[in-house]
């Protein structure tokens, strides 16, 4: 046994950089037709004439389709699960569009050229309508988000949480300081390189196959047969290599046109976003304005934390209903406050829709929380290491919203061990420097869950068996997004089964062959997946031992599995091809085993980051100079791939502090970051060195001791970024993203 804590490659990476492996856009599919949008210029307009007549006398295109020719039923896209009740208020092409870049109508053709080329041609009338960009103003736009018949009003709120434990206002009383701050957060975008696709197939048993590069096969399912009012039974999905998503294709936007087009034309159609297409009609990271303020003692404790939020959802609800709630269940795991209110509500705007981002609700509300702990450290003049310290859970905390264990919770171990390893003490300073180039660095800490409990249906089924080559073959409805997923979960099923990595064959997902799975989501893959991928290891392996006990005279109990190979204590020892072979000539099934796990635990991934930046001071201009991750990962299953997802998160936060905001325009709705162009990403360049610390103390309920890593990794990244600007400038800056023009304002 000797595949946990080790570098092993991407079990799939010959494949990627040999070019050889197929994603959605790739794959050969005879008779395949093509789709193009039509996607709308004004940001709230009622739609009174579409013309198609010269897009479809262009040869070649065999349909238009639009509101006029295509259901109008409402739907979720966020719904994980068939029956999933949440607030349906999407159609594929509704008649009143409600953001620049929403769907209008759509040409089906013989070739994407084709397609494209017509859809131009469309002529569309316009009655513009009251247009909606701001939250703060969206508040005013007030009501109830469904009428009685369960149609969207799209009045706001969409959704609020309020929560109340102790007593704030005594807290406050009792205070010796009080901070309070307005922290803004933006609009960003997930950039992966590969952009939305996604290919449906008439079948001849009359359902449809759709093709799709999703997080959950059985969420496509369930929002397709929500769009188009058919059963389960209808569709079958199959999950495609994925470019990359951090979230953006947690929910199926082209998967309902798809199937409607092809289903109605007998033929299969591909539709693929450009760049420009995938920034304005897809999902980003919803903006967030939160005000807190924190009651502290004179040494520092949290007396009381005040905790407001408002989130901008865009256009249409989709997950964004939870994200009120889902802030409040990571902002109460960090620290021991003795009493909190937080108030938090997701409104409509007349902009692109929000969606899962990797974090999904963490970076904000950890960045409000963050920036504020520094701005109040400085304020009482305590080190904000020493103020975190001092408020950080430990293990076994129990948090107060959901009265959930945090589990071995270890964030104090990563601020004390960053701290030492970061030199923080001689590095940070209270004084402002002076001149042109000014250093500065900043700290902040967070935490993020692993998986979905208490709420949804969170359980998984994995299943193993043995093949006649001695590999073995994995069932489990899984979504390697590119992180390396498959090569993680492939380590913990090798394991128990004396096998190597690359010996684990997995299934892709697929509704008709997978046991149903709430999909890549939550930080659940390792922590969830895993577990049940263990279990049924565990248990495969005991069936292996137990016919190898028959065929070698041995009791099981004296049998081992390494190598490949049953061995026995006395040395005799049997390869697994050989015993399968022997098991197929007597007609003996091979051994397999199913395990099912339903979560009883939800413990907290923690982290401490820290960043040294340079401001100039002229320019506004920043750059990071030092970063360093410390990760409580309870174990580390491959620590290669731990440090590439902490690598990656630091990118996205970077990016996030001071670069990236799709900047929807006030006054025209239009997205002003809509493409690579115009769009900044932190690039190679404006990468710091980096350096990586994994605190490893196990987490008792997770797959040989392991906890997640994918979504938090991303999400102090930002507040350490803007304490340690600053901390270099003597500033308060609390509007992200940092942009030049800001930082001259604040030193001006």
């Amino acid at each position: 046994m000797n595949q946990l804590s080790r570098r092993i490659p991407l079990v799939d990476g010959l494949v990627k950089v040999t070019g050889a492996l197929r994603f959605t856009a790739d794959l050969p599919i005879d008779g395949l037709l093509h789709g193009a949008l039509l996607l709308s210029t004004r940001p709230h307009a009622r739609i009174v004439r579409l013309d198609a007549a010269a897009a479809l006398a262009v040869e070649g295109v065999h349909e238009v389709f639009w509101h006029g020719n295509t259901p109008a039923d409402f739907y979720n896209s966020s719904i994980w699960f068939s029956g999933q009740k949440a607030l349906a208020d999407e159609q594929m092409f509704p008649q009143v569009v409600r953001h620049v870049g929403d769907r209008v109508a759509a040409v089906v053709a013989e070739t994407e050229e084709i397609a494209r080329r017509a859809v131009l041609l469309i002529e569309v009338d316009y009655v513009d309508l009251p247009a909606i960009f701001d939250p703060e103003v969206a508040l005013g736009h007030g009501g109830l988000p469904l009428r009685e018949d369960d149609t969207p009003t799209f009045l706001n709120p969409v959704a609020g949480e309020t929560f109340v434990c102790g007593d704030p206002e005594a807290g406050f009383a009792a205070a010796d300081l009080i901070v309070e701050t307005r922290v803004t957060t933006p609009r960003s975008h997930h950039c992966a390189v590969e952009t939305h696709a996604c290919i449906a197939k008439p079948e001849p048993d009359g359902r449809i196959l759709i093709l799709s590069p999703c997080q959950s096969v059985f969420a496509v399912q369930a929002v397709v047969g929500q769009a188009l009012g058919l059963p389960p039974e209808k569709i079958r999905v199959q999950k495609t290599p994925i470019g990359g998503s951090f979230g953006g294709k947690a929910e199926p936007i082209l998967d309902p046109l798809c199937a409607f087009f092809a289903v109605k034309l007998g033929r299969p159609v591909i539709i693929r976003f450009d760049r420009h297409e995938t920034f304005t009609a897809t999902r980003t990271r919803s903006s967030v304005t939160g005000w807190m303020r924190i009651g502290f003692d004179v040494d520092g404790r949290i007396l009381a934390r005040e905790t407001y939020t408002l989130v901008d959802i865009g256009a249409y609800c989709t997950g964004g209903n939870y994200l009120p709630s889902s802030m409040l269940q990571r902002l109460v795991r960090l620290y021991d406050v003795q009493a909190e209110r937080y108030s938090g509500r997701a409104v409509y705007t007349n902009t692109v829709p929000a969606g899962a981002f990797r974090g999904y609700g963490s970076p904000q509300i950890h960045t409000i929380a963050e920036v504020t702990l520094d701005i109040a450290a400085r304020r009482i003049g305590v080190d904000p290491v020493v103020l975190r310290q001092r408020n950080l859970v430990g293990p076994g905390a129990i948090e107060p919203w959901q009265g959930l264990d945090v589990g071995n919770a270890r964030g104090r171990e990563c601020l004390s061990r960053g701290a030492e390893a970061f030199g923080w003490a001689g590095r940070y300073r209270k004084d402002v420097g002076r001149g042109r180039w000014r250093r500065g660095v900043g700290v902040a800490s967070a935490t993020h869950i692993n998986g979905c409990y208490p709420g949804f249906h969170e359980e998984t089924t994995a299943s193993l068996r043995l093949l006649p080559d001695g590999r073995a073959e994995l069932v489990c409805a899984l979504h390697d997004l590119g992180c390396g997923a498959d090569t993680t979960l492939a380590q913990i099923a090798a394991e128990t089964l004396g096998l190597q990595a690359p010996d684990i064959v997995i299934v892709p997902a697929d509704t008709d062959t997978c046991p149903y799975d709430l999909g890549t989501r939550a930080s659940r893959m390792t922590y969830i997946c895993g577990e049940a991928i263990r279990r049924a290891g565990v248990s495969l392996a005991k069936s292996i031992l137990a016919a190898a006990g028959l065929e070698l005279n041995a009791q099981a109990d004296d049998l081992s599995l390494e190598a490949s190979t049953v061995r026995h204590g006395h040395g005799s020892a049997m390869a697994l091809p050989d015993l399968a072979a022997r098991l197929a000539t007597r007609g003996i099934e091979l051994p397999a085993a199913t395990e099912s796990y339903r979560a009883q635990a939800n413990p907290g991934s923690y982290a401490a980051h820290f960043a040294e930046v340079e401001v100039d001071s002229l320019t506004g201009r920043v750059r990071v100079t030092d970063y360093l991750a410390v990760h409580d990962v309870g174990r580390a299953i491959n620590p290669m791939l731990v440090e590439g997802q902490i690598h990656g998160g630091i990118q996205i936060g970077i990016g996030y502090a001071l670069y990236e905001d799709v900047a929807i325009d006030r006054t025209t709705g239009r997205m002003r970051g809509d493409s690579f162009s115009r769009y900044t990403l932190a690039n190679a360049p404006e990468m710091p060195p980096i350096c990586v610390l994994l605190v490893e103390e196990g987490e008792p309920t997770g797959p040989f001791g392991a906890k997640a890593v994918g979504e938090i990794a991303t999400i102090p990244v930002a507040a350490a970024v803007v304490n340690a600007v600053n901390n270099a400038l003597g500033t308060e800056l609390t509007d992200l993203p940092l942009s030049p023009e800001r930082i001259l304002a604040a030193i001006a």
